[in-house]
């Protein structure tokens, strides 16, 4: 095996899944070269890999400049990015973009819809211009993939099989807009819909605009999902929330969505009486 092939990139973002995909790239033998986007990785991932960098998230052309440093030819981005923190004030001068950033944007996206697949298909791009391949973000992590079928003790009864049937082409088609990735059900009614703010938060606004409880949380990848980026997650904290807002039923595409930690996640439903099931 060459020496890139013992090598791997890592683009961190948010959350625990760099922790999982590191995890995963060592446990196949590759040393992994982490760039860690600032304001948004987790503390402690610097001691998971064998080289840390904090980056800033607006300069592509450094993370290319240190991976390439190690040798690192391909490269895994996962982790999620706040879209908040880029409709903040004076947002120009906090990220100070490089070349490549102005490239991607009055180049590479010139005459397109700045939608988030757009813009990560640009990225993507320029990235492979500098020599660095983004592959799929899951392959180091694929035993935390959603199974088909109830994962958990709890079934399921009648109603929610029915506000599933209904929500599930509904959350598609968001998907396919690029507005969300989830929505949040009880007979037969949308209760509310993913945006900007995160499935997190729209849990919490769900549990304040259905205070009787019982509603169903559906999240889906995009149709034709790209699995180098922006795949769904769900984990532990998704499974609280759920709890403290009132929600039985997380539902989740079949192998097109990581349970961070799975066993743990499995385990803290069935305690917590909800359903997890793989759509």
């Amino acid at each position: 095996m060459t020496a890139e092939k013992h090598v791997l990139g890592l683009i961190a973002g948010q959350g625990r899944l760099p922790f999982l995909v590191a995890k995963g790239a060592k446990k196949a033998g590759l040393k992994v070269i982490c760039v860690g986007l600032a304001d948004n990785v987790k503390p402690g991932l610097n001691n998971e890999v064998d080289v840390f960098y904090k980056v800033a998230i607006a300069r592509p052309g450094n993370w290319i400049r240190k991976l390439k440093k190690h040798g690192v030819t391909r490269t895994i981005m996962v982790g999620r990015v706040a879209k908040s923190q880029l409709f903040t004030p004076w947002r120009i001068l906090h990220y100070l973009p490089d070349w490549r950033t102005l490239r991607i944007y009055y180049w590479r996206l010139r005459g397109k819809d700045k939608q988030s697949d757009m813009v990560l298909d640009a990225l993507a791009d320029e990235l492979a211009s500098g020599g660095i391949l983004l592959e799929n973000s899951t392959m180091y992590c694929r035993e935390h993939m959603a199974s088909a079928g109830i994962m958990t003790k709890r079934k399921l009864n009648s109603s929610v099989k029915d506000d599933i049937e209904f929500g599930w082409q509904i959350v598609k088609k968001l998907g396919e807009l690029d507005i969300g990735q989830a929505i949040a059900v009880k007979e037969r009614e949308v209760i509310a819909v993913e945006a900007i703010e995160g499935t997190a938060k729209m849990i919490e606004r769900t549990g304040r605009f259905c205070k009787s409880g019982g509603w169903t949380l559906i999240k889906a990848s995009k149709p034709n999902q790209d699995m180098r980026f922006d795949v769904p997650c769900v984990g532990t904290d998704t499974i609280r929330s759920l709890a403290e807002n009132g929600g039985k039923c997380l539902v989740v595409e079949a192998q097109k969505t990581i349970i961070i930690d799975k066993p743990e996640t499995i385990k803290l439903a069935d305690q917590l009486g909800i359903t997890i099931l793989g759509h």
